[in-house]
């Protein structure tokens, strides 16, 4: 499925957020008319996006219908 008809996809079957890592999405899809919050994760490393679920649940948490957000993860603590 292309993006325009996932989100429309996802809109219709009544979806209030999208977590994405398409950091693209932003310019090639007209946002200004979605209801559905975007959030947008600024890694594609499963790894660290598994280690940070809470903190992407807490963005998601703050998401209001149509937001657009980009989430970048904090740097790897030092050992």
């Amino acid at each position: 499925m292309k993006n325009g008809d996932l989100l429309r996809a996802a809109e219709t079957e009544g979806f209030e957020v999208m977590v994405t890592t398409d950091q693209n999405l932003q310019y090639q899809q007209n946002l200004g008319t979605r209801r559905l919050a975007i959030l947008v994760l600024m890694t594609t490393d499963w790894r660290k996006i598994r280690s940070h679920s809470a903190y992407v649940l807490s963005a998601i948490g703050t998401l209001n219908p149509g937001d657009y957000r980009e989430l970048a993860f904090p740097p790897a603590s030092s050992q």
